[in-house]
């Protein structure tokens, strides 16, 4: 999800120029939060809602779903297996070291006694550090020394770190716990097998064995390149994040550290029967397809929600009537057991038309600023409509406020917003 925090970043350091930051609109609906009340444990919580959208068209609808996790607080998480492959090579010298540092501490204050960490940084060089070390309490010491003595010099060799890193996830796996590997990186592999093709695969294999990836990114949002992060993670399902600072960085390892290292549903897929006459004309998510086998499902974390929007169009208003039924239908695995589950609703438009519209109007903001910063950055555009796009998501976000005015994430939105009017 490094698209949201390479723009917030270079639009407020004053650079104004997107024309490097892969703007992506799922990672802004996934960046963001949506707090749709939890599940109960074990099974998955689907949220919808629909308003008319007279921009699209008389006859168009936007219908935002929301599939919610269990909530999963540090005493009731199972243990982890935790396997940092941590990049020490000369490009990581001055801010994304320190941010990597960063990312371990903000880690350590949320592991707890019975989890195990292994840890191997690589360059030119391979190092193991620790190899299934116990964790003792919050911020066990081991760990913070280890973190805070990471140091930058040499070259990269991805491919051998990757390697090392699942060898000793895979010496370490338990069914019992939550097992991942964390690859940091500023992207930059420079030495070594380094062809992504051949890096990814290491992580996809292991996801069939319960072993699943994070990559986060880290350095300065001028230099970084997300591409091989993107291409790893991808392969590997997992996620792939990016943190410039402190702050972002002990957001995603900190704050919300359960939500990026834990796994709630495997292989969540959403399908939508639309009734007669009905199509899907825009859509927030990467992909969307009437076959299921082209759609790649994606991991669930808990505390979170997949959240997804589409405006839907009718050619046959006159067959449509509060009666109405849209149907959504969920498919996940158990992320232990592999067990298949499916949880489905039907849902008439009266329903949908009258259910709480707060986070669904943030999705129309998120979806809005989104596709209004691919616009702001295509040179080729006229200037006039380029400004229109950026006052047509500034518009979205007013919107969104009157729901919730005290909305962080919008508030945020708008800051960026309003440095490109």
């Amino acid at each position: 999800m490094a698209s949201p925090v390479l723009a917030r970043v270079a639009v407020l350091e004053g650079r104004h120029d997107l024309g490097s930051v892969p703007l992506r609109t799922w990672e802004f609906m996934n960046y963001y939060e949506f707090d749709y009340p939890a599940a109960d444990p074990g099974t998955i919580r689907l949220h919808a809602a629909m308003v008319p959208q007279p921009e699209v068209g008389p006859d168009a609808y936007a219908l935002q779903i929301g599939v919610a996790a269990p909530e999963v607080t540090s005493e009731s998480r199972a243990n982890l297996n935790l396997t940092w492959v941590l990049d020490t090579s000369c490009s990581m010298d001055g801010s994304p070291m320190q941010v990597q540092k960063e990312a371990g501490l903000a880690a350590a204050s949320q592991l707890k006694a019975g989890d195990v960490v292994s840890m191997v940084t690589w360059s030119t060089t391979r190092d193991v550090i620790l190899d299934g070390y116990t964790v003792t309490r919050p911020n066990d010491p081991v760990l913070v020394s280890a973190f805070e003595e990471l140091a930058a010099g040499g070259g990269t060799d991805l491919n051998a770190g990757l390697t090392y890193g699942y060898y000793y996830a895979d010496i370490n796996r338990s069914d019992d716990m939550v097992n991942r590997v964390v690859l940091v990186s500023d992207g930059g592999a420079n030495a070594g097998v380094t062809e992504a093709e051949i890096i990814a695969n290491y992580a996809g294999n292991r996801d069939e064995d319960g072993i699943y990836m994070v990559g986060l990114g880290v350095g300065t949002a001028s230099t970084y390149d997300p591409e091989l992060m993107d291409t790893v993670t991808d392969m590997g399902r997992g996620a792939s994040i990016y943190a410039d600072s402190s702050a972002e960085v002990w957001k995603t390892m900190g704050s919300d550290f359960i939500n990026t290292m834990d796994v709630a549903a495997r292989d969540v897929q959403v399908r939508l029967d639309l009734p007669p006459g009905f199509e899907i004309v825009r859509f927030s998510g990467e992909e969307f397809s009437a076959d299921p086998t082209e759609i790649e499902p994606q991991h669930l974390a808990p505390n979170d929600s997949m959240v997804f929007l589409q405006t839907i169009e009718t050619c046959a208003p006159e067959q449509v009537s509060d009666d109405t039924e849209v149907g959504i239908i969920v498919t996940w695995k158990d992320p232990v057991t592999f067990e298949a589950k499916e949880l489905t609703l039907q849902l008439p438009f009266a329903e949908l038309m009258g259910a709480d519209q707060t986070l669904l109007y943030k999705g129309l903001a998120i979806y809005e600023y989104a596709e209004s910063l691919k616009i702001w950055r295509d040179r080729d555009v006229p200037t006039t409509e380029r400004a229109a796009a950026i006052l047509k998501a500034a518009d979205a976000v007013d919107i969104a406020l009157t729901y919730d005015p005290d909305d962080i994430d919008l508030a945020e939105v708008q800051v960026v917003l309003d440095s490109l009017e």
